[in-house]
């Protein structure tokens, strides 16, 4: 039985996510100067991750990884806050947006069967209170452990207005993204 994207996308509502769409993949811009903000460390996250900047890969690779698939479930999760600088409701929002991932990563897996996935969440991955990378360990959890849609240098907000989702969803709001990239079966 093939994919059915109606269902995937229902999954993803289900599953909690605020919108969600099928992106094509030869449709998703790539800007390699997107990984400069990883490397200015914006997000404090540079060099300390095993699928953040520097440690997940050269963009060209990651970029050409990507192009294996050919559609990707995007989705986004919106969270209301007490104001614009509420940090503690991102970070709580950013915890809320990581279970539906999860969730919705599950239900790809086990109800819709999709295999040779590449899932793409919002931000750092924060799966591991301390990641082995700052040990040079291996990854202790390399099946819950997801780089970024900013990672692999995707223009979020055009691949967002290209799928109909909004960027903006409002005054003292915080969105999340997450993309699952994925082959159509026969």
């Amino acid at each position: 039985m093939g994919t059915n994207f109606s269902d995937l996308v229902q999954a993803a509502l289900a599953a909690k996510a605020d919108h969600a769409a099928i992106a094509e993949v030869d449709k998703i811009k790539f800007v390699e100067d997107f990984r400069k903000a990883c490397e200015q460390n914006v997000c404090r996250k540079y060099d300390t991750n095993w699928v953040c900047p520097p440690a997940v890969g050269p963009f060209e690779e990651l970029k050409d990884k990507a192009c294996q698939y050919k559609y990707g479930l995007l989705f986004q999760t919106v969270h209301q806050m007490k104001s614009s600088f509420d940090w503690k409701g991102m970070v709580a929002a950013k915890k809320v947006h990581d279970g539906v991932f999860r969730d919705l990563l599950d239900r790809v897996k086990n109800e819709h069967k999709l295999q040779g996935i590449l899932p793409l969440n919002a931000g750092a991955c924060e799966f591991c209170t301390r990641c082995a990378y700052l040990d040079n360990e291996p990854c202790r959890f390399p099946e819950e452990a997801f780089a970024s849609v900013e990672a692999y240098g995707i223009d979020v907000i055009n691949l967002e207005k290209t799928c109909g989702i909004p960027y903006y969803n409002g005054k003292n709001t915080v969105s999340y993204v997450g993309l699952i990239l994925f082959n159509k079966e026969n």
